[in-house]
């Protein structure tokens, strides 16, 4: 579907009716709470149905509020003019973080869930941006990255994504407003992966971070298995095999890295892996699988530039060494339950 079609119907169609359903939901809360309760004693976990009910409510109201912020805003601009300016680039910044930071705060607590980072804090100085290369497993880790970036380190991140994603209307909207790409699938002619990441990457900020999932998309082990048949199929049967000795990890795609690497040679690196939300990808996930009351997890690795290698074979060697030490993390460091007071 052309995009512009696709950001027509979203913000015509799909964004209305958002804001209609957390209106409906809001009118008829109390009798999803009974119901909630009601299915609570035949589900594993405390309270699951009301505890996942509860986060849904958050979740849509935050983003029909942004919705309507963003709304007034494109007014505000003169009917988008002004929209790409660095005034209200920080406003869009401004309203990303507070979506962030309100519902990280109520998923922990209405989850119980306590996040730990282990490794050095990405809180480089001024006039040093940050290429940041993410193990990618499901939204969960793409939006709790995104918190940490911007809450506890004080970063604007530019985003690589999905085009899919672009159908949630809060993030579509928000971030076709910010320093972002969605890639597609069948990208337009003249545009591939390395010249839409090379763009974005270019001229980063002091407070900047790139942010690109180098696996190319969630992990589950029927993706792991075809990354592995389609290195073979490419006769890059080397690495095959190191792909088949990661575990909880997709072999990465290089392409995207390789470009970022070279569009910001200014940057540091740093790699980030996490566990807890290795399975949560889908809604069925989300209700079966969805951690509670344990703690998770997130692993920092500060890479200094002159530590990577220059050269292409160099650098793709260097990040399957990284992909194996992130694999070999996940595999030591599973989520712990905590336990009850």
């Amino acid at each position: 579907m052309p995009r512009l079609l696709t950001r027509g119907l979203q913000r015509v169609v799909v964004a209305p009716a958002v804001i209609a359903l957390t209106v409906l939901m809001w009118t008829t809360l109390p009798l999803w709470l009974v119901a909630a309760g009601i299915l609570s004693p035949f589900v594993p976990g405390w309270l699951r149905p009301v505890r996942l009910l509860w986060l849904a409510v958050v979740h849509l109201t935050l983003e029909s509020v942004a919705l309507v912020e963003l709304f007034g805003l494109w007014i505000a601009s003169g009917l988008g003019w002004r929209l790409r300016s660095p005034f209200f680039e920080r406003i869009h910044y401004d309203i990303a973080q507070a979506y962030l930071v309100v519902f990280f705060r109520e998923a922990r607590r209405v989850l119980r869930l306590k996040i730990e980072t282990v490794g050095p804090a990405p809180d480089a100085g001024p006039g040093e941006p940050l290429l940041v290369f993410c193990r990618h497993a499901g939204p969960g880790d793409s939006f709790t990255l995104m918190y940490a970036l911007m809450h506890w380190y004080g970063r604007e991140p530019r985003v690589v994504l999905k085009e899919t994603l672009a159908w949630d209307p809060m993030v579509g909207v928000l971030l076709h407003r910010l320093p972002s790409r969605f890639i597609s699938a069948r990208p337009d002619p003249g545009r591939d992966v390395e010249t839409e990441v090379g763009e974005l990457a270019r001229d980063l900020d002091a407070n900047d971070a790139f942010v690109i999932f180098p696996e190319g998309g969630n992990f589950t082990p029927a993706r792991r298995e075809r990354a592995i048949k389609r290195l073979q199929r490419l006769g890059l049967h080397r690495m095959a095999e190191r792909a088949e000795q990661m575990i909880h990890v997709l072999a990465p795609r290089p392409g995207g890295v390789l470009a970022a690497l070279d569009a910001a040679p200014e940057a540091d690196v740093l790699l980030v892996a996490h566990t807890g939300l290795d399975h949560v990808v889908s809604i069925a996930d989300v209700w079966h699988s969805l951690p509670m009351d344990k703690r998770l997890l997130m692993g920092w690795w500060r890479i200094p530039r002159e530590e990577i290698p220059e050269d292409r074979e160099g650098r793709i060697e260097w990040l399957f060494e990284w992909w194996t030490r992130v694999d070999e993390w996940i595999d030591e460091n599973r989520p712990v339950e905590l336990s009850r007071r």
